[in-house]
């Protein structure tokens, strides 16, 4: 099977080595475009939907994990990556394959072997819990107190516990404090998840509670539930139907 192939890495050199060695197999790998960085990548995998994606980890904008979950349209993905035996070992068990940086050329042809063997109709699609799982074992949480906001030339501390939520807006990612005040904050609902202690939970593709300020919870419909909060502004919000095992652990908080 000839793939068609979209190489995402923001390090010009990297990204040159490996368009040569992915030149020597012509009868596997059709490159059809490239990007350096996520957003890009995300963009070009939506319009062209490419087979595959070579995919490095750390860029601007917008970093692999992130792209990833962002994706309607899910490509097989081979990590090209810097980090250490550790994160290594964490690619393997979740079935991931991954070429450390700088390539090898005897490295790839173990990846172009694997590819061979596959059946076209195979599935490899990354799920959501798969990515989240791995980003834990790669970024363990620090202990964290505040969240820093800008308010017009000034940076603000909120303090965990005087947040209720996080929510995604387009682009933006707004916290909302029990007062009922919003801010703009510069995150995105993913690394929040990461950083965040386990008192706030994912609900949904677009947002994050605060457990503690969970008033009541209402049956909706396609496994979702409607989250009533005790801000100043008695919020509520919907979960999401693929968030059932976050939705029991709240449940058996």
């Amino acid at each position: 099977m000839l793939y068609k192939t979209i190489l995402i890495d923001d390090e010009p050199l990297a990204l040159s080595r490996l368009k040569r060695l992915l030149s020597k197999f012509e009868d596997v790998f059709e490159i059809i475009d490239t990007a350096t960085n996520g957003q890009e990548g995300l963009e070009k995998i939506e319009t062209q939907k490419p087979d595959l994606i070579f995919l490095d980890i750390e860029m601007p904008l917008m970093n692999g994990f992130e792209m990833l979950e962002a994706l309607d349209y899910m490509p097989k993905v081979i990590f090209s990556t810097a980090f250490d035996q550790y994160a290594i070992q964490a690619f393997e068990e979740n079935s991931l394959d991954y070429l450390l940086k700088p390539i090898e050329k005897e490295r790839l042809a173990k990846t172009v072997d694997k590819l061979r063997s596959l059946h076209g109709n195979e599935a490899s699609a990354i799920n959501e819990k798969s990515l989240q799982d791995l980003l834990k074992k790669l970024q363990p949480k620090k202990e964290l107190h505040s969240i820093t906001v800008k308010s017009g030339d000034k940076i603000l501390f909120i303090p965990l516990s005087e947040i209720c939520f996080f929510q995604a807006e387009d682009k933006y990612v707004f916290l909302n404090t029990i007062g009922g005040k919003q801010y703009l904050t510069n995150h995105t609902i993913t690394s929040l998840t990461e950083k965040l202690p386990e008192q706030f939970v994912r609900i949904s593709r677009s947002a994050i509670i605060h457990a503690p300020m969970i008033r009541s919870m209402e049956k909706s419909f396609n496994g979702k539930y409607v989250i009533n909060l005790n801000d100043q502004k008695n919020s509520k919000l919907e979960s999401g139907s693929s968030y059932a095992d976050n939705l029991k652990q709240l449940m058996e908080m």
